[in-house]
C-alpha cells in the first residue's frame, strides 16, 4: 500500500521531483565513470604487440617485495606487498641455458630493448606512433617475436645499418639505401637504412628499429644481460604446458614467465606505473564525487521535503505515524533513485570512456591499458544512488516525523527560529573534524598523503557549513541588514526573507560553498607545490647557461665537447628509487665542480664527499628515514638494483632537487634513458660560443637559467591539466547542483509572489528582490568558500613547503568568483522570470 501510495505521489508531483532525480543522476554518471577508470586500472588488459608471436615471455621482476610475518594468539599472519620500479629490469644473459633444458623448448630469442629516438633532418623527434608512443631498439634477431618481416631492403649487418618499421619508413618517407640519424644511449650516429620490414600482427604503440647484434649490445650498455627471453614452443606443444615447464626451469630464479595477456605489461612497463595511477585517480574521484553527490543530495531533499511540509504536516494530522511518514518518504526517494540511478549510469558508460580517453591524450595514462567496461561499475553506481536517496530522504524526514502533529501543522507555514540540538551539535563536531583535518596537513609532507586529506577537508568543512547554515544566514543578516535596506523595497524583502527563511537560504548557501571551496583548492593546489619547488630550483641554480634538449636527451658527448679548464658542466639524470617499498624522487650529477653550477642549501655534511658509494638526501628523507651523515642507506635503484650507501650529506632543497641526490654515473648505469634531462654549465664563454660547440648535436639549445624556469613552468601546467580534468567533472557536478538548488528555492515561491504581486509589489520589484536575496547568498558563500579553501590551502603549504604561502592567482579566484555568481543569478532570475508568468490571482486561489 505505502508502495502504491509513494508511486502516486512521484507520479503526481513529478516537477517537484525532479531537482532530485537530476542530482542523482549526476552522482550516479559521476560515479559510474570513476568506477569504470578503477576497474581499468585493477582489471585493464594490456594487448602484446612486439611479443606477439612468443608463446611464453621470460622477463625480470618489475618490483620491489617486502613480506611481514606477525604472531598473534598463537597464529602466524604473512602478508606480502609488491611495489612497481621505474626502470626496466634486465635479466642475465647465461639463464638462456637453463631454459634450453626445459621440456618442449624449440627456440629461445634473446631481446634488448633500448632508447632508439628517430630524428628528422632538422634535429626534430620523428613522432613515434599516430598516437604518441615511443621509439625503441632492438638487435634483428629479435624480429621473430613478432614476427617482423623484410618488405625491402637486407637485415643489418653493419655496425652503420639499421632496419625501420613500415610505418616510420611511411611517415619519414624512407627507403632503403636513405640515412636516418638515431639518438640512443650515446651520441647521436646517422645510419644507413638497409631494409624496411612489417610485422604480422599490429603495432600501434610503438616504434621498432632493428640493429646489427652488436650494435644493439653496444647500444643496450647491458654486457652479459638482455631486457627478456622468447620462448617459443615444439610442434604440438601446448602453451600452457609450455609455461609451466619454463617456471620448473628457472625455479629458484627471480625471472617472471608470462603467457597470453601477461606478455604485454612485460613488454609495456608504463601499464604497472598506469594501473596504480588510474586506481588512484578513480578512487580519488569516485570518492570525493560520492561525498560531494551526498552533500548535495542531502540538501536537495531536504528542500523536498520543506516544499511538502504542509502536505505532510496533514498527514501527521489525520493519523499518519512517523513510521508511515518514514516509510512514504523512503519509498519515493527509492523509486526517484532507482530511475535517476540507471539513467545516470547509462550517461556514465560514455562519460568513462571520455575521460580515459583525455587522460590518454594528456599522456597520463598510456594508450597500451585498453578501457574496460564490464556491469560492475553501473551495477555500484545504481546502488550507492539507491542508499543515498533512501538515506537523504530519511535524513531530511527526521523533523517532519517526530513531531507531534499539532506542531507539523504550525510549521508548515512558518520556519523553526532555531535550528535542531542535534543538527547543531553534528555541525559543530564536523567543524571541528574539519579542523582537525587542516591541522593534519599542516604536518603531511608527502603529496600522496596530503592530496585526499586536502579535499576531503573541504568537503568536511561545507558539511559542517549545511548543518550550521541557518545560524550562518541570520549572523550575515545582522550585518548585511543595513546595507540592504539602503538599496529600496526591495532590499527590505529580501532582509525579511533571508532572516524569515534562513533554513531555505541555507540550502543554496551550501552548494555555492562547495563549489567555491573546491574550485579554488583544485586550481591553487598544484600552483602552491610547483611555484614553491621552482623557486628552490632558481635560487638553487648557480650555472650560467643551461643545455636542454627537444629530444629524449642531452648525449653525455655533448658534456665532455663542453667541459674545458676553466668550465664546469654537470649532467642531471632523474629517475625515482624504492627505499623498503616508499617511492623517492632521485637525480644523477656530476660530483666535480658541483658547487660552481649547483646549491642545495647543504645543512649537514659536505657535497665534496658525493661519489658512487654515497648519497646526499634531503631534510625530508632524511626526517623520513632518521638519516645523518654518516648513516647507512640501504635503497632499490630505478631498475631493481639493490645499493647500500653512505649518506654524505643532508639539503633543504629536496622539493625543488629530489629527495635523494647521486654520483651521475651511477644513477645513469641503471635508468632506461641515460641521456640527461639538461646540463648545468657554468663558463666565461657565451650563449653562441657554446651553441657553435654543440652544433654537431641535433636538437639541443643552449638558455639562460630564467628560460629553463620557464619551459620548467609549462611543463607543470602540462602535468596539472591532468589534475584539473580529474577534478573538473565534480566541479561540473558541483555547479549543476546549485543552479538545481536555486531553481528549486525559487520555484518553492511561487505563491509567495503572487500575494507580493498582489499587495502592490511590481514585476520589477520582485525580480530586483530576488536578485538581492541571490546576491547576499553568493557574498556568504564567497566568504565560507574562500575562507575554507584559504585554510586548507595554507595548511598544504606549511605541510609540503615549510611556509604559509599558497599560491593564489588573482585572475583565476575572480574568474571563479565570478562564475558562481554569475550561475546564481542566473539561476535565480531565469525560473524568477518564469514564475511571475503566470496570473497572480490564479496562483493564490489554487490550492496547495
Amino acid at each position: 500500500m505505502m508502495l502504491r501510495y509513494a508511486l502516486k505521489t512521484v507520479r503526481a508531483r513529478k516537477a517537484g521531483f525532479l531537482g532530485a532525480f537530476l542530482a542523482l543522476m549526476c552522482a550516479a554518471a559521476l560515479i559510474t565513470a570513476c568506477g569504470t577508470l578503477l576497474e581499468t586500472g585493477l582489471r585493464g588488459t594490456v594487448r602484446p604487440e612486439r611479443y606477439a608471436a612468443a608463446p611464453v615471455v621470460v622477463s625480470a621482476d618489475q618490483n620491489v617485495h617486502r613480506t611481514t610475518v606477525k604472531h598473534k594468539k598463537g597464529k602466524t599472519k604473512v602478508k606480502h606487498k609488491a611495489k612497481p620500479i621505474a626502470e626496466r629490469a634486465w635479466l642475465p644473459a647465461d639463464l638462456e641455458r637453463r631454459l634450453a633444458t626445459a621440456p618442449g623448448v624449440a627456440r629461445i630469442v634473446p631481446e634488448l630493448t633500448f632508447l632508439a629516438q628517430p630524428l628528422s633532418p632538422e634535429g626534430r623527434p620523428v613522432d613515434a606512433t599516430a598516437d604518441g608512443g615511443s621509439a625503441y631498439g632492438h638487435a634483428w634477431e629479435s624480429a621473430a617475436l613478432t614476427p617482423y618481416r623484410l618488405t625491402a631492403g637486407t637485415a643489418p649487418a653493419a655496425a652503420t645499418d639499421v632496419v625501420v618499421d613500415n610505418a616510420l619508413a611511411e611517415r619519414a618517407h624512407l627507403a632503403p639505401g636513405d640515412r636516418l640519424t638515431v639518438q640512443s644511449t650515446r651520441a647521436p650516429r646517422t645510419y644507413r637504412v638497409s631494409g624496411v620490414a612489417a610485422p604480422d600482427t599490429a603495432v600501434r604503440h610503438q616504434t621498432s628499429l632493428f640493429f646489427s647484434t652488436a650494435e644493439a649490445r653496444r647500444l643496450a650498455a647491458r654486457p652479459g644481460q638482455v631486457s627478456a627471453f622468447g620462448v617459443f614452443a615444439k610442434p604440438g606443444v601446448d602453451p600452457g604446458k609450455l609455461r609451466a615447464a619454463v617456471v620448473t626451469a628457472l625455479h629458484g630464479t627471480d625471472a617472471q614467465v608470462s603467457a597470453g595477456d601477461g606478455r604485454g605489461p612485460v613488454e609495456f612497463l608504463d601499464a604497472a606505473a598506469a594501473r596504480t595511477k588510474l586506481v588512484s585517480m578513480g578512487g580519488a574521484m569516485g570518492g570525493t564525487s560520492l561525498l560531494v553527490a551526498v552533500l548535495v543530495v542531502v540538501g536537495t531533499f531536504a528542500l523536498s521535503v520543506q516544499q511538502r511540509h504542509r502536505e505532510l504536516a496533514l498527514l501527521r494530522a489525520v493519523a499518519a505515524t512517523s513510521g508511515q511518514i518514514r516509510r512514504l518518504l523512503g519509498r519515493e526517494a527509492l523509486i526517484v533513485g532507482l530511475a535517476a540511478g540507471t539513467a545516470g549510469a547509462l550517461l556514465g558508460m560514455p562519460l568513462g570512456g571520455w575521460l580515459h580517453g583525455r587522460f590518454v591524450a594528456l599522456g597520463a595514462v598510456p594508450a597500451t591499458l585498453q578501457h574496460t567496461v564490464s556491469a560492475l561499475p553501473p551495477l555500484a553506481a545504481v546502488a550507492a544512488t539507491l542508499f543515498g536517496a533512501w538515506a537523504s530522504a530519511r535524513i531530511a524526514s527526521r523533523r517532519v516525523a517526530r513531531i507531534r502533529p499539532a506542531e507539523a501543522l504550525a510549521e508548515a507555514r512558518t520556519e523553526r527560529t532555531r535550528p535542531g540540538w542535534g543538527r547543531l551539535l553534528a555541525g559543530l563536531v564536523l567543524l571541528a573534524g574539519g579542523a582537525v583535518l587542516v591541522a593534519l596537513l599542516s604536518v603531511l609532507r608527502t603529496e600522496p598523503a596530503s592530496t585526499p586529506v586536502t579535499f576531503l577537508a573541504v568537503v568536511v568543512l561545507s558539511t559542517s557549513v549545511a548543518l550550521l547554515g541557518p545560524l550562518l544566514v541570520r549572523a550575515a543578516v545582522l550585518v548585511l541588514a543595513g546595507p540592504l535596506r539602503l538599496t529600496g523595497p526591495g532590499g527590505r524583502l529580501a532582509t525579511a526573507n533571508l532572516r524569515g527563511n534562513a533554513v531555505r537560504m541555507a540550502s543554496v548557501v551550501t552548494p555555492l560553498t562547495l563549489l567555491i571551496g573546491m574550485s579554488c583548492t583544485v586550481l591553487f593546489v598544484q600552483p602552491t607545490l610547483g611555484d614553491a619547488a621552482r623557486a628552490q630550483a632558481r635560487e638553487g641554480v648557480r650555472a650560467d647557461w643551461v643545455v636542454a634538449s627537444q629530444g629524449p636527451g642531452v648525449p653525455g658527448e655533448a658534456a665532455r665537447r663542453l667541459r674545458t679548464q676553466h668550465a664546469v658542466v654537470t649532467e642531471v639524470v632523474r629517475t625515482t628509487v624504492r627505499v623498503g617499498l616508499d617511492k623517492y624522487a632521485a637525480q644523477g650529477v656530476t660530483p666535480a665542480g658541483l658547487a660552481r653550477t649547483w646549491d642545495p642549501d647543504v645543512t649537514a655534511g659536505s657535497l665534496d664527499r658525493l661519489t658512487e658509494r654515497t648519497v646526499a638526501v634531503s631534510e625530508l628523507a632524511a626526517d623520513q628515514l632518521h638519516l645523518t651523515p654518516g648513516s647507512t642507506l640501504k635503497l632499490t635503484l630505478g631498475d631493481g638494483t639493490p645499493a647500500t650507501l653512505t649518506v654524505a650529506a643532508v639539503y633543504a632543497r629536496g622539493l625543488g632537487f629530489g629527495d635523494l641526490t647521486f654520483a651521475h654515473d651511477l644513477l645513469a648505469r641503471h635508468v632506461d634513458n641515460p641521456l640527461s634531462s639538461s646540463l648545468l654549465v657554468s663558463t666565461a664563454r657565451t650563449q653562441t660560443q657554446l651553441s657553435n660547440t654543440l652544433r654537431e648535436f641535433p636538437g639541443l639549445t643552449v638558455i639562460s637559467p630564467s628560460d629553463a624556469d620557464a619551459l620548467q613552468a609549462e611543463r607543470q601546467q602540462a602535468n596539472a591539466e591532468v589534475n584539473f580534468l580529474a577534478m573538473g567533472l565534480v566541479l561540473a557536478f558541483t555547479a549543476i547542483a546549485v543552479v538545481n538548488t536555486l531553481a528549486m528555492s525559487v520555484f518553492e515561491r511561487v505563491r509567495e509572489f503572487a500575494l507580493l504581486s498582489l499587495a502592490g509589489a511590481t514585476r520589477r520589484q520582485v525580480l530586483r528582490m530576488l536578485r538581492t536575496e541571490a546576491l547576499a547568498v553568493l557574498l556568504l558563500a564567497v566568504g565560507l568558500g574562500s575562507g575554507i579553501a584559504l585554510a586548507v590551502l595554507t595548511a598544504f603549504s606549511v605541510g609540503m613547503t615549510g611556509r604559509a604561502a599558497p599560491a593564489v592567482v588573482p585572475l583565476a579566484y575572480a574568474t571563479v568568483v565570478a562564475g558562481a555568481g554569475l550561475l546564481a543569478l542566473v539561476a535565480t532570475a531565469v525560473p524568477g522570470r518564469v514564475a511571475l508568468r503566470v496570473r497572480a490571482v490564479t496562483v493564490a486561489t489554487a490550492k496547495d
